[in-house]
């Protein structure tokens, strides 16, 4: 208690010395004050750790000095003292701000008390700065966690950029490769690679351009694939058309559907209309629920057409190993004319909520 500083202000000056002495004997450094204005003269010369305030006073009385201490930045806490009648004068000051008020007697009572009151006040003010502290310390946690997580979005978008950027380069230099070509088996093997490799690059690049790294709108991303896979073949415009609902899923998970679409679309371009060309339709659809169902069709052979002379299927297991990594069930409907395939799989695996 050595270090406690008590401010005692009251305008009686036996009581005044009564106070003194009995705080100084448990230990506390005692100031006493006559009137409110030397009260806060005290509070202004030098750090007070608790205030024992009057409410009849010359001059300024006890609730005018309360409120000059409470409009101090970081004021001590205060116990009024009353008289034993002025019970509406002690509700007024705890509205004021007072922690704690004591009702003087004359019976002895009124110094156990008030040492009990200003003790109580002393704790509860600890308690306050603790809790202070510790809200302070949440609020700089909080702002270093939005600070970190800001810059790795940041850092994220500009990897995904960088990669984006090199794949579609990579993917550029497949199709001016296929182009230099005059082997039909090599552009075929090529202009694959071109559309698996910008099946990759599209979703890095819808990374980089979305608020939200976590996810793909899925029908935006389709909407690019098919539309630089139709810019990259050769032919009239609108023999590829796509139709898609408004889905979101992981990053992880679009690449397997831009792969799986392109695969399928370059078959089809492969295999449905070997002799020319013709309507390659794509659509995806996500009714209430968690489920998606992907189409590829045309309206040519198809798979009624024998596998071509040297052909590795490499498209087929491609497809598969996607499929599978989708978690995904692939139907083909083989029709009269064109072929048909289904592709369901589920908006997010089982273990990871993704909408």
């Amino acid at each position: 208690m050595a270090s406690i500083r008590l401010l005692y202000i009251d305008d009686d000056p036996a009581l005044r010395r009564l106070v003194g002495k009995e705080f100084e004997r448990h230990g506390y450094i005692v100031q006493l004050a006559a009137t409110g204005e030397e009260g806060l003269r005290h509070l202004r010369a030098g750090s007070i750790d608790v205030v024992a305030l009057d409410h009849y006073m010359p001059g300024q009385d006890g609730l005018q000095t309360l409120a000059a201490i409470r409009a101090d930045p970081d004021p001590p806490p205060v116990v009024y003292v009353t008289g034993s009648e002025e019970g509406r004068v002690a509700i007024a000051a705890l509205k004021a701000g007072a922690t704690d008020y004591v009702i003087k007697d004359v019976g002895g009572e009124f110094l156990a008390l008030l040492r009990v009151a200003i003790e109580g006040a002393l704790a509860q003010a600890e308690l306050r700065r603790e809790k202070d502290q510790a809200e302070a310390e949440v609020r700089a946690a909080r702002d270093r966690f939005e600070a970190l997580a800001s810059e790795r979005a940041v850092l994220l978008r500009e990897v995904n950029h960088r990669v984006g950027n090199s794949l579609q380069l990579v993917s550029t230099f497949l199709l001016m490769q296929s182009d230099m070509s005059d082997d039909p088996d090599v552009k075929a093997a090529l202009a694959s690679a071109y559309g698996r490799v910008l099946a990759i690059a599209q979703v890095h690049k819808r990374l980089y351009t979305s608020d939200d790294l976590r996810t793909v709108a899925l029908d935006n991303y389709l909407h690019a694939l098919v539309a630089d896979i139709g810019a990259s073949a050769a032919g009239e415009n609108g023999w590829l058309s796509l139709a898609a609902d408004p889905v979101a899923i992981d990053p992880d998970r679009a690449v397997a559907v831009g792969v799986i679409v392109t695969e399928l679309i370059i078959n089809a371009m492969k295999h449905a209309y070997p002799h020319g060309e013709g309507a390659v339709r794509v659509a995806l659809h996500a009714p209430a629920g968690s489920g998606v169902r992907l189409c590829v069709e045309d309206d040519g052979l198809g798979s009624r057409t024998p596998r071509a002379e040297g052909s590795t299927g490499l498209g087929q297991l491609i497809i598969e190993a996607m499929a599978a990594k989708l978690g995904a069930v692939v139907t083909v409907h083989a029709r009269d004319p064109g072929t048909r395939v289904v592709v369901d799989f589920m908006k997010a695996e089982a273990n990871r909520l993704v909408d």
